[in-house]
């Protein structure tokens, strides 16, 4: 299965290099340009709002070659981040360079979401999907946590506007990957005739799809609701501790990096969680976690005992959250699968756009 290595590269190398912008972006907002909490607000909406592009994503991954648009978002993420340390370099940087770098951040992790969820089914056979999301979960804990970890020390020994250029090269090096799946496996995922329909059909038919659907239209809604919650809480997150708890940024990156081990582990073990307790407890378990994990942080207060404590409430959350979304995606395509052969084929790039 060298196309999945290859795949499993890719995301390991973007998200380790985002990991790093995780630490870094909120440091140079918060500590260098001194944005306000309004403009820390407005910097995590602007960075989500091409989530909403998220069905035009899922349609076009069906439609066009997903090895393409995989490069294409990476080298745009790449020019995008480069951006930031000349700006900084030339004494020209400002929040609203930030606005711009976010929002094309997220636009490009929409199209090559899409079109990594879809491709994957393309690498794997069936009866592996889940062996394959179990994978990519721990590749993109260890990534996330070592990102997170190397992050810190970046912005201690560098800055945080210099540590974006390792966000950057991680693109690069991801695309590089990419380029390197010659062929996929299979069948054409479209057929010349189905792309001269309109896109908007297309998504028409995948959202009636979805809610025809009780069980993926259940994740849905659940999913939606856990994840305006959270983006709520986590527009915040990284400013209160940078602020109001005097966390410093490698203190930051060392929460996030050992919380980390959790989503790995979590990632590591969901198969065995899955077919122990279901799928379904399996998931309603990472939903319920969640909310309880934020407790520590109604009661923090500065100082290295709450710090640890923070820690570890982000480790349990993480295990849950990557236990349960990779039985959320194992689910998803379970019912995909079932429909592949259906009328309904032609919308698949939808409905995984939507999970």
């Amino acid at each position: 299965m060298r196309p999945f290595r290859y795949l499993l590269g890719s995301e390991t190398a973007s998200l380790s290099g985002s990991a790093v912008s995780g630490v870094a972006l909120p440091a140079l907002a918060v500590l260098e340009l001194h944005s306000t909490t309004t403009e820390v607000a407005l910097l995590a909406f602007v960075g989500r709002l091409p989530s909403t592009l998220a069905l035009w994503a899922g349609a076009l991954s069906d439609r066009y070659d997903k090895r393409r648009q995989l490069i294409a978002s990476d080298l745009v993420a790449a020019g995008a981040l480069a951006t930031v340390p000349a700006g900084a370099l030339a004494g020209l940087l400002t929040i609203g360079q930030l606005y711009a770098v976010l929002f094309v951040l997220g636009a490009a992790k929409v199209v090559h979401d899409a079109a990594a969820i879809s491709l994957l089914p393309a690498v794997v056979p069936p009866q592996r999907l889940q062996e394959a999301n179990s994978r990519l979960g721990a590749a993109s804990s260890v990534a996330d946590s070592a990102g997170s970890n190397a992050g810190a020390a970046l912005v201690g020994a560098v800055g945080p506007a210099r540590s974006v250029l390792v966000d950057a090269a991680s693109f690069l090096v991801s695309a590089v990957f990419i380029w390197r799946i010659r062929t996929t496996p299979g069948p054409p995922d479209q057929p010349p005739a189905s792309r001269r329909r309109r896109l908007g059909t297309d998504i028409a038919d995948g959202v009636r799809y979805v809610i025809g659907q009780p069980i993926i239209r259940t994740v849905i809604a659940a999913l939606s609701t856990l994840g305006f919650g959270l983006a709520v809480m986590n527009t915040y997150w990284a400013y209160y501790l940078l602020t109001t708890l005097g966390v410093s940024p490698t203190a930051l990156g060392v929460i996030m990096g050992v919380a980390g081990v959790g989503s790995l582990a979590g990632a590591l073990l969901a198969p065995r969680i899955a077919a122990r307790i279901g799928v379904g407890p399996t998931i309603v378990t990472g939903f319920a976690v969640s909310p309880f994990a934020q407790l520590p942080l109604l009661l923090a207060g500065p100082g290295l005992g709450w710090q640890i404590a923070l820690a570890a409430a982000l480790t349990v959350q993480l295990f849950w959250a990557t236990a349960s979304g990779t039985s959320q995606r194992s689910l998803s395509w379970g019912t995909s699968v079932l429909s592949h052969h259906s009328s309904l084929g032609p919308v698949k790039g939808v409905r995984v756009a939507l999970c």
